[in-house]
C-alpha cells in the first residue's frame, strides 16, 4: 500500500514534525485518464513552505488532512491514460508519497528517451532539467536580461537553483560573485566557476561584496539574482550600477518568521534607476520550453552545467530533507531517493 505525507496543522514560523503525519493511501482502480505509479526520486523546495499557510498565493495551499504534493520521478506501473504505458519514466506533482494513482491534475510528462538513452540521469528533471535550472534560466536570461561582460551578484548560490545560476552566467562570460554559507560551500562556488565567493557565515554581505568587487576591478553589480532577501538584499541594492537588474526568485529569510529586515540601500533603486522584477517559473516555461531543453542539455552535455545532489533515503525522510533546506543542509539540489 503506497504512502503519502499529510500536512495536518499548519505552521508558525519554522515548521516541526508535528505538521506532518505519514498515512497510507487506499488502494483503488485506475479511471479513465489515471496511472499508477511507483516513485524514484522526490524533490523539495523552499516554495513548499508559503503552500502550507493559508494564504492567497500563487501557488494553492496544501488541504489540512491531503496528502502534500511535489515534483517526483515515477515509473508506470499500469496505465489508463493515452501516451503511457507501464515502464515508462515520467515527471509529475505526486510528490511526497512512495506511490499511488495520479491523473491529469498532477501534470505527468513522460521523460525524454534519447536523453535518458544518452545517460541522462532522471533525477536530472527534478533540477538543472527541471524547476530549478529552468528557474535559473529564465531569472537570469529572461527577467534580468543578462548579459556577456555583465558582473552577476547570487544569493544562495550553492542551493540548486543559485549554482546553476552561477554556471549559466559563466557559460555566458559574465563575471559572477556567489554567497553562500561556511568555507565548504564557498569552496564548491568557486569550483563551479564563480569569480568570487562572499561566506555571509563569516561576517555581514556588504563588505565582504565590496571587497569581491574590487579584487575584480569591478565598480559594481550588474545583475542581482535573489533567493535570500533580507541583507542580502540590501547590500545588492548598495553597490548596483545604474540600470541594475534584479530577478527575485525567493526570499528563504523570511519564509518563517514573517519579519523582513529594513532596507538601508532601497533609496538607491531611484538614483541608479534600479529594475526589481519577482518571477514565477510557470509564467515564462511553457513560452520558452523547447529553447531552454536544448541550451541546458547542451550546457549539461558539455560539462559547462553540473550539480551535487543531498539526497535523504525513504519516504520516513521527505520532512527532514524539507527541513534541512532551512538549515542550510543542502549543497545543490535536496532530494529524496525511494
Amino acid at each position: 500500500m503506497a504512502k503519502a505525507w499529510h500536512l495536518v496543522s499548519r505552521p508558525q514560523g519554522l515548521p516541526t514534525m508535528d505538521n506532518f503525519a505519514l498515512r497510507d493511501l487506499p488502494d483503488q482502480p485506475l479511471e479513465a485518464n489515471q496511472l499508477r505509479v511507483r516513485n524514484r526520486w522526490l524533490s523539495v523546495d523552499p516554495y513548499m513552505r508559503g503552500r502550507m499557510n493559508d494564504a492567497k498565493s500563487y501557488a494553492a495551499s496544501f488541504q489540512l488532512g491531503e496528502p502534500m504534493t511535489g515534483g517526483a520521478i515515477g515509473e508506470v506501473v499500469e496505465s489508463r491514460m493515452d501516451g503511457f504505458a507501464p515502464g515508462d519514466l515520467i515527471l509529475h506533482m505526486g510528490g511526497w508519497r512512495d506511490g499511488g494513482v495520479i491523473g491529469l491534475d498532477l501534470m505527468p510528462n513522460k521523460l525524454p528517451r534519447q536523453l535518458l538513452d544518452a545517460g541522462m540521469p532522471p533525477q536530472t528533471f527534478l533540477h538543472n532539467m527541471g524547476l530549478t535550472g529552468g528557474t535559473a534560466w529564465i531569472g537570469l536570461l529572461r527577467v534580468a536580461a543578462a548579459k556577456p561582460g555583465e558582473t552577476v551578484f547570487v544569493s544562495a548560490a550553492a542551493g540548486a537553483v543559485g549554482s546553476a545560476v552561477v554556471q549559466i552566467a559563466k557559460a555566458r562570460e559574465m563575471t559572477v560573485i556567489g554567497s553562500a554559507g561556511g568555507a565548504e560551500k564557498c569552496a564548491w562556488v568557486a569550483d563551479i566557476g564563480a569569480d568570487a565567493a562572499v561566506d555571509y557565515k563569516a561576517g555581514p554581505v556588504l563588505p565582504q561584496l565590496a571587497a569581491a568587487l574590487e579584487g575584480l576591478g569591478k565598480p559594481g553589480i550588474d545583475v542581482y539574482f535573489d533567493n535570500v532577501g533580507g541583507e542580502h538584499l540590501d547590500a545588492a541594492f548598495a553597490v548596483a550600477n545604474d540600470f541594475a537588474r534584479f530577478a527575485i526568485c525567493g526570499m528563504i529569510d523570511v519564509y518563517n518568521d514573517g519579519h523582513p529586515q529594513e532596507m538601508k540601500y532601497l533609496i538607491r533603486t531611484i538614483p541608479a534607476r534600479i529594475r526589481m522584477e519577482g518571477f514565477i517559473y510557470t509564467d515564462q516555461f511553457f513560452d520558452c520550453m523547447e529553447e531552454f531543453y536544448a541550451d541546458m542539455g547542451a550546457l549539461i552535455a558539455s560539462g559547462a552545467v553540473t550539480i551535487r545532489e543531498t539526497v535523504h533515503d525513504g519516504i520516513d525522510a521527505a520532512p527532514e530533507a524539507f527541513l534541512g533546506l532551512f538549515a542550510g543542509e543542502n549543497i545543490g539540489k535536496m532530494l529524496v531517493r525511494i
